[in-house]
């Protein structure tokens, strides 16, 4: 993803979206800033379009965006971000992007104050107004109106390399969704995931990335060596995952912007499953053992020997640790069948949270702190679930005959997983595996394109 350093936000937006953007690696120099409402606008007293969306799940919201106006380059430029941002909040489930085939008159210029009764009968509730001008550097300038009290909710210009316009749809597309649903957006993110190629008994496995919306996607390894189990670094340009490099299968630190990789600590046993802690500065993950169980175990990024956290005798595999660092959930056989529990950041008191029918199987935590997500095994079938930490709550999300590996959007409202199904190719019967999100309510499932079969994805955070 292409950076936004120097990139200022308007007092409109609040302190943490500010963070977000304003922290990125130098590349991609750029301004923001906040546009006033036209003259002559005035509220209407009528119900608003914005909601909460954590109060209850409400009907899409109706929203036009039509193409953003300008000429040449920047109005490809113009039309083609439209569509992004289209695109991105018609895949949330949350809103229903109105047909532009239906839409009365021309494209309108940010600046120009809309014609609401326009809007109003199409159903609009919100309205999306931009123009984009310039060549090698494009300035976008972009509005979101209340339909129904005829009000501006927000005004932002940005000025960019033309080269980073999707970025800017992304961003844009974030703040639309704060402002009208009160939560942070999650569009201007990256997957990080498993391309699987060939057939499935000599089964080429390489590190991949993308953008969100499947846009950018680059693979990161050759597939000389086996990837599992990718996992972003919470603020710097960096994944940890596992690869059997040299036939030794152990945790690797990779460096996004050089490409470098290097193995993390020097253990005797194999080591897998790796997360990074929320502060960054170590990575919680697995390590085999002499008896044929697995212990729990944190090291730095520097390397050393780390420390054991669990001393079980069991498997204890698959540790993630709560947002806040003080807890850390895994999945372990300790109790005769694999199941969930959950432990101090120290390691001790483990307690089991998983009670369902079946076994529990790669826990991990929201980052909004409310929930764990997790895989079940059980009757033949399988099934992505959440349930709260105290392990209450418990609610099947989705389900099929091989479904496995949830991560949580940087925002918490959506899950991403993989699933696996009987498929022919060109190697005749075999698997086919594919990403999939879906909503933590439940609704909302699709499919997440990738151009080779896909499988552990993992949701990077906000670009800090």
């Amino acid at each position: 993803m292409n950076d936004l350093s120097n990139l200022t936000f308007s007092p409109h937006l609040t302190r943490s979206h500010l963070t977000r953007r304003g922290m990125i690696a130098a590349g991609l120099a750029g301004t923001a800033t906040l546009l006033a409402a036209p003259a002559g606008l005035h509220a209407q007293g009528a119900q608003s379009a914005v909601i909460d969306v954590n109060r209850a799940r409400t009907d899409p919201i109706p929203i036009a965006i039509p193409d953003f106006a300008g000429s040449g380059e920047a109005g490809q430029i113009g039309r083609e971000m439209a569509q992004v941002i289209s695109d991105d909040l018609a895949r949330s489930g949350l809103f229903r992007p109105i047909d532009r085939a239906a839409f009365i008159g021309a494209a309108q210029g940010a600046g120009d104050l809309p014609n609401f009764q326009n809007w109003r009968a199409l159903g609009a509730q919100a309205l999306v107004s931009g123009k984009a001008e310039g060549g090698g550097s494009v300035r976008v300038e972009f509005r979101l109106w209340d339909v129904l009290p005829q009000t501006q909710i927000q005004g932002t210009a940005y000025t960019a390399t033309a080269g980073n316009w999707r970025r800017i749809a992304h961003i844009i597309a974030d703040v639309i969704y704060e402002r009208l649903l009160g939560e942070k957006g999650y569009f201007d993110t990256r997957i990080v995931y498993i391309a699987g190629t060939g057939p499935r008994n000599k089964r080429v496995k390489r590190l991949a990335i993308m953008d969100q919306d499947s846009a950018n996607n680059r693979m990161l390894t050759d597939g000389s060596w086996l990837a599992l189990t990718p996992r972003f670094h919470p603020t710097r340009d960096q994944i940890v995952f596992m690869s059997f490099a040299n036939n030794r299968p152990r945790v690797y630190l990779f460096d996004l912007g050089s490409g470098r990789q290097q193995v993390l600590g020097d253990f005797d046993g194999m080591t897998f499953g790796p997360r990074f802690a929320p502060d960054g500065n170590s990575v919680i993950m697995s390590i085999a053992n002499s008896a044929g169980g697995s212990d729990i175990i944190t090291a730095g990024l520097g390397g050393g020997r780390g420390t054991k956290l669990t001393d079980s005798g069991a498997i204890d595999v698959s540790p993630c640790y709560s947002p806040d660092g003080s807890q850390i959930v895994f999945n372990s056989d300790r109790g005769g069948d694999q199941q969930l529990y959950v432990m101090g950041a120290g390691g001790g008191g483990a307690k089991r949270i998983s009670f369902g029918k079946g076994r529990y199987a790669t826990p991990v935590w929201s980052p909004r702190g409310d929930l764990i997500a997790f895989t079940r095994l059980g009757s033949g079938n399988w099934a992505i679930g959440v349930m709260h930490p105290d392990g209450s709550g418990e609610r099947i999300l989705s389900e099929g005959y091989a479904v496995e590996g949830p991560t949580f959007a940087p925002n918490g409202r959506v899950l991403m997983f993989w699933r696996e199904t009987p498929a022919r190719n060109a190697t005749g019967s075999g698997f086919s595996s594919r990403l999939v999100s879906v909503d933590i309510t439940g609704f909302n499932e699709r499919p997440v394109s990738t151009p080779t079969d896909a499988s552990e994805p993992a949701w990077s955070p906000l670009a800090a």
